[in-house]
């Protein structure tokens, strides 16, 4: 939140669309070709979630992978092997352990969590659901002085402070209620197609801007529940934060010109070039790890020599660093079983101790060849 504007260029500054929300007419014949081949896409890899036996191995990995980029559009820099690390010490009940930016990183992909179990437990998508999983994204750390749960009281513009420009002015907070309401009237009782809906959805809380921070990376959390909840995809989880990342100036430029010129339209087919291609993205990162997962079912049977075999697989996918603490709660084996086991993958080498144990904190483990298809 900038308070002094008068100290920047807002020469460039675009000011929400007041009374342009929801768009009433729309022109689809420059979407067709884009909305039929993010239906395809998307119908492929919801497929492949469907054909897994076990899909939460292979998602939990990819909402690392999710949270990192999210977070590294607003300018967090992280890594997934540091978001793990951090996550196995969260297990062992050392949370606070970390940098500022891996803990935000881990917050996000914490709220993603949240968020994706509340819906899927029959939860509506709602101002309150926002609300909770902002408070998850906020609730320790550097951003937990900035009311989180709680829309914002002043403005707050976005602009770069070293360059002093102010880019966009989102809705006056005074009139955000009403909006936020009416954003939430529409996911409802739209009567539009399903993609266009959550295009313009995220469009609109973009624009409204409705907390004092993370706003981008709960708008972008919103997307995969809005594929779920109009029936596009079966899970709530396809992350379209790559495609984003990659072509960030457009993002935001699209973004800035359905306030500035109206343009929905150019909105809509970027986002839908972006479903398109990160359901392409995310099938071929789900079928590699599918595919390695297979290859490893003999490997992990003879070299652990264990009726525990599968289980410390499937541990191990779900989360390809981790402790042996980790190990014992998901699995359900005994703390001697755990230690056996991971000895011997690290003398197989299928395992790497990257950190020893010491005191209350146990040995931290990394699963490399699932690493390297997952990091950002």
């Amino acid at each position: 939140m900038m308070k002094r504007t008068d100290q920047y260029d807002q020469s460039q500054m675009v000011i929400y669309h007041y009374g342009q929300f929801p768009p009433t007419e729309l022109g689809l014949e420059r979407l067709i070709e884009p909305m039929l081949r993010a239906q395809n896409a998307v119908s492929r890899y919801d497929q492949m979630l469907l054909s897994l036996p076990n899909s939460k191995l292979f998602l939990a990995p990819l909402r690392h992978h999710e949270a990192v980029v999210s977070s590294r559009l607003e300018g967090t820099i992280s890594n997934v092997d540091e978001v793990m690390m951090y996550a196995a010490d969260e297990h062992g009940g050392q949370r606070k352990r970390g940098r500022s930016e891996v803990i935000e990183v881990f917050l996000y992909f914490r709220a993603m969590r949240f968020a994706q179990a509340a819906v899927s437990e029959g939860r509506p998508i709602s101002e309150d659901l926002i609300k909770n999983a902002h408070r998850e994204l906020l609730s320790f750390g550097h951003g937990a002085h900035k009311n989180p749960g709680e829309y914002k009281k002043d403005i707050n513009f976005i602009g770069d402070d070293i360059q002093k420009i102010l880019f966009f002015k989102p809705i006056e907070p005074w009139q955000l209620k009403p909006a936020m309401s009416s954003l939430f009237t529409f996911i409802e009782e739209s009567t539009r197609l399903p993609f266009l809906k959550v295009a313009i959805a995220h469009a609109e809380f973009e624009a409204l801007h409705p907390f004092n921070d993370g706003n981008g990376r709960i708008g972008r959390l919103l997307i995969p529940l809005l594929l779920w909840k109009f029936g596009l995809i079966s899970q709530p989880h396809l992350y379209i934060s790559d495609y984003f990342e990659i072509h960030k100036e457009a993002y935001l430029e699209r973004l800035r010109a359905v306030s500035r010129d109206g343009d929905w339209i150019g909105w809509i087919e970027f986002f839908l070039n972006a479903v398109a291609y990160q359901a392409e993205s995310n099938l071929a990162m789900m079928q590699e790890i599918a595919d390695l997962y297979e290859s490893m079912k003999d490997i992990f049977r003879e070299m652990t020599g264990s009726k525990w075999h599968l289980a410390a697989q499937d541990c191990i996918f779900e989360s390809p660093i981790l402790t042996n603490k980790q190990l014992i709660g998901k699995s359900g084996m005994s703390r001697h079983m755990a230690n056996t086991i991971t000895k011997k993958l690290c003398a197989g080498n299928l395992l790497k101790e990257i950190r020893p144990g010491r005191g209350r904190r146990g040995a931290l483990y990394r699963f490399a060849p699932l690493m390297e298809i997952v990091r950002a």
